[in-house]
C-alpha cells in the first residue's frame, strides 16, 4: 500500500482530537474517516505512524487498538502541518521531489515553518 499522507494528517488530527491524559482512542473514534479512507488503510497508516514514533498505540486481538496519545514527535509533526496552507506547501514541495515519505514530510514541515519565521 502507498502512504497517503493526507490519511497521516486526518489521523494525527483525530489522535490529538479525541485523547488527554485519560482518555484513549479506539476504532471507534475513526470511524468518521471511513468515508474518506477505507480500514486496512487506517489501520495501515496508524501503524507507519507507530513505527515512525508519532503515536502512543496497542494493536489487540483483531483489528482492535488503543491509541494512548501523540508522541511528542507527533506533537511537533502535527504543529507544523495543521495549517491548510502549510500542508498544501508541504505537499507541493514533496511532489516536486517525488517522495511522500514520512522523514521527507518531516524535513520539509520544518523547513516550511522554518522559512514563515524568518
Amino acid at each position: 500500500m502507498k502512504l497517503n499522507p493526507d490519511c497521516i494528517r486526518d489521523l494525527l488530527l483525530r489522535v490529538e482530537e479525541t485523547t488527554d491524559f485519560t482518555t484513549s482512542a479506539t476504532p471507534s473514534n475513526f470511524r468518521p474517516l471511513l468515508d474518506k479512507y477505507s480500514g486496512n488503510e487506517i489501520l495501515y497508516h496508524l501503524k507507519q505512524c507507530e513505527q515512525s514514533g508519532l503515536i502512543e498505540i496497542k494493536f489487540t486481538a483483531g483489528y482492535s487498538f488503543i491509541i494512548r496519545d501523540l508522541t511528542p514527535a507527533g506533537h511537533n509533526f502535527l504543529a507544523n502541518i495543521r495549517q491548510i496552507d502549510n500542508w498544501s506547501k508541504i505537499k507541493d514541495r514533496a511532489k516536486k521531489v517525488g517522495s511522500f515519505s514520512l522523514d521527507v514530510l518531516k524535513s520539509i514541515a520544518v523547513d516550511v515553518i522554518t522559512k514563515k519565521l524568518n
